[in-house]
């Protein structure tokens, strides 16, 4: 096992913690805006919202993958 193989997992792991945080700040924010104008839709602006988030917390998951198999390698 290299160091780079090791530099390349930890940053992989930390870009994908900071995109998947601003990422759901920004969709909870922006549902939170939605809700504010238009309390009526309250309920399908959660339902995207968690569609939403879900497939943003794949991106590290599959971040987290990568990191392993670059240091099984």
């Amino acid at each position: 096992m290299t160091g780079l193989a090791l530099l390349g997992a930890g940053i992989a792991a930390g870009l994908a913690a900071i995109g998947t945080g601003v990422g759901n700040g920004m969709v909870i924010s922006k549902m939170l805006e939605s809700m504010a104008r238009q309390p009526e839709l309250s309920g399908q602006l959660r339902t995207s919202m968690f569609i939403g988030v879900g497939l943003i917390e794949a991106v590290p998951i599959i971040a987290i993958v990568i990191a392993f198999m670059l240091l099984v390698k």
